[in-house]
């Protein structure tokens, strides 16, 4: 189910970037290639998947699949297109110096950063690039005054061949990571980086490599398939960000290659090429999977290396801090394209800590379930590994309506910013135009008022503008109640056994022609025509429906009625003589203001 979606998902980006310009799969020529034979393999959002958890095949079987390769052919590169060092708590309890050691002694020989390497901040990143053994490369990461950070390119010369591997990090990073950890840095246009570049070592080299975390979502500008389209002269193009599954990879009108290994360590790249008299004879991509690799020999150093370091956190992670009767969804592809249980859950024990009004958190920050049964202190961390604080800001509605819009832009497609809610219910139209998707929005049991201001509780992520909520930057925060796990924790131990299940407080509708009306309003009176007498008061309405004239016998009351597109229970209540209040207590409706076509509801008898 989950490769037919990127298969979807990628067939739509490829339509909607590209139009009428050439960018097809990867000719899966048997012919040998001529001149020399150089493999280069890879990897993509790792994420500090260390352990093999199927499909993940975690670091040590990597590590005996690269064994493997270079066994059989010496001129093998190993690379890596960035989201590596942070993930789960084999990672973040040490902010990422584990996966360091791991790479090291994997033998890595260049990676660029990704927006999650720089989670812990840039000093932090500054600090884990001393440590590798290999280059840490990026063309567009810069300091404000335009002067880089780390090395643009390397030039690897391999039996003879000279291979130029150009790195570019996607500028989502500037809101992909908290603000705070990209201050004084700004990340220029990949396509623009990579045209200089290109035409500087085009004529050094035999083949040009670009080592890119761009992705190819179709919310993301950036793009690797932007970056092909534009800059000619790149032989491979080897992609992260988008965790993109590309089989035998896919290759651009200019005729290059671009290939990406999905996510997790569920897959090593394989790019074979082939170079004849300084040009490219051949390529080939390919992936390699736990069934693929199921008799490769993990690397016994690396294995070792893993559990030496799991060995020192397990008293930390093993600690047993509350408990599940139901699994709590944390899909990647779920939380970020609608309401899961954990995010309901989240969002809920966000809003108990603070106390505010409402509670929002992207999706993007939730990193995985939690299975039903006994839930550890490792589990919650790996669920919310970036080490976010609670905080609360008092955000006018109008902006709360912003910010609601903005995190369902993308959708149905995912996107990490994606809202998880709590405190107040809203329908998305998805075939309205971004920016008016959003409606029916409901605090409590009260519509939103835009010139109201609600005290929020979010993450100090999205709280400084982070995931492009930058409508909440510029309110100070009023409140710090720290950190998002521990909130979560706490949360669960005060509900005892967890069994939530989702309630709808986001659900897909069709905006209506006019909005119905909220429960319990009253319609306005039409307003009489000025007139130079004197108005007289109007008469109150009676709270019972007027008798029927009498020669006239009332109908006989309906014992059942069908929802109609549009209606709302006031509405309905009006038709039947009752108040809707008495239509949501008999038909046991938790929230009134959600009902749906087609639903029935029980009547009242009649009195």
């Amino acid at each position: 189910m989950k490769n037919w979606k990127n298969v979807v998902s990628l067939l739509l980006t490829v339509c909607l970037l590209f139009g009428s310009v050439g960018i097809a799969a990867a000719a899966t020529d048997s012919a040998p290639g001529t001149g020399k034979h150089i493999t280069i393999l890879h990897t993509n959002d790792m994420h500090a998947r260390a352990v093999e958890q199927s499909p993940a095949m975690g670091f040590a079987k990597v590590a005996g699949i690269v064994d493997k390769y270079r066994s059989e052919n010496p001129n093998t590169l190993l690379l890596d297109a960035g989201d590596a060092v942070h993930g789960t708590t084999f990672a973040t309890l040490v902010r990422g110096e584990s996966i360091v050691q791991v790479m090291n002694e994997i033998g890595y020989q260049a990676m660029v950063p990704g927006n999650h390497e720089f989670n812990y901040g840039s000093e932090r990143l500054m600090e884990l690039a001393k440590m590798m053994k290999f280059p840490m490369l990026s063309a567009n990461v810069k300091k404000k005054d335009g002067t880089r950070i780390f090395e643009p390119y390397l030039i690897k010369e391999v039996d003879g061949v000279k291979i130029g591997i150009i790195a570019l990090t996607t500028p989502e990073t500037m809101y992909k990571t908290n603000p705070k950890n990209v201050e004084g840095l700004q990340i220029t246009d990949p396509s623009t980086e990579a045209k200089v570049l290109v035409n500087e070592i085009r004529s050094k080299v035999d083949v040009v490599v670009v080592l890119g975390h761009l992705g190819q979502d179709v919310s993301s500008t950036d793009t690797s398939f932007k970056v092909v389209k534009e800059v000619p002269g790149i032989d491979v193009f080897i992609d992260g960000h988008s965790h993109t599954v590309l089989k035998n990879g896919l290759v651009s009108d200019h005729g290059t290659l671009i290939a990406s290994a999905g996510e997790y360590t569920n897959y090593v790249g394989v790019i074979d090429l082939w170079v004849d008299g300084g040009k490219v004879s051949k390529k080939t991509a390919t992936l390699v999977d736990e069934t693929g690799a199921k008799d490769i020999k993990p690397n016994g150093n690396v294995a070792a290396l893993v559990s030496s370091i799991q060995k020192k956190q397990e008293p930390i992670l093993k600690e047993e801090v509350a408990n599940t009767a139901v699994l709590l969804d944390g899909k990647r592809e779920q939380v970020r394209a609608g309401e899961t249980n954990l995010g309901d859950l989240l969002a809920d024990a966000i809003r108990d800590v603070s106390k505010a009004d409402i509670a929002l958190t992207n999706g993007g920050g939730i990193r995985a379930s939690i299975e039903k049964g006994i839930v550890t202190k490792g589990d919650v961390i790996t669920v919310l590994p970036f080490g976010n604080q609670v905080v609360t800001l008092d955000v006018k509605g109008s902006d709360v309506l912003a910010a609601l819009e903005n995190g369902v832009g993308s959708y149905p497609e995912p996107s990490g910013g994606f809202p998880q809610v709590s405190g107040i219910t809203f329908k998305i139209d998805a075939a309205a135009a971004k920016g008016s998707r959003v409606h029916t929005v409901m605090v409590g049991d009260k519509a939103l008022d835009p010139a109201a201001t609600y005290t929020l509780a979010t993450n100090d992520f999205t709280a400084v503008g982070g995931d492009e909520y930058t409508m909440f930057a510029k309110y100070p925060t009023t409140g710090m109640y720290g950190a998002l796990d521990e909130a979560l924790i706490n949360y669960m131990q005060k509900l005892g056994a967890v069994d939530i299940k989702t309630d709808g407080r986001i659900s897909e509708g069709k905006k209506a022609a006019v909005e119905p009306e909220a429960p319990g309003t009253e319609a306005p009176a039409p307003v009489p025509a000025p007139t130079p007498t004197k108005p007289q008061p109007e008469k109150p309405k009676p709270e019972k429906p007027v008798k029927p004239a009498p020669g006239k016998p009332a109908p006989a009351p309906a014992k059942l009625h069908i929802v109609k597109s549009g209606e709302s229970l006031y509405s309905i209540s009006k038709q039947y003589g009752t108040t809707w209040q008495t239509l949501q207590q008999i038909n046991k409706i938790k929230n009134p203001h959600w009902i749906y076509p087609g639903q029935t509801l029980k009547l009242p008898a009649a009195s």
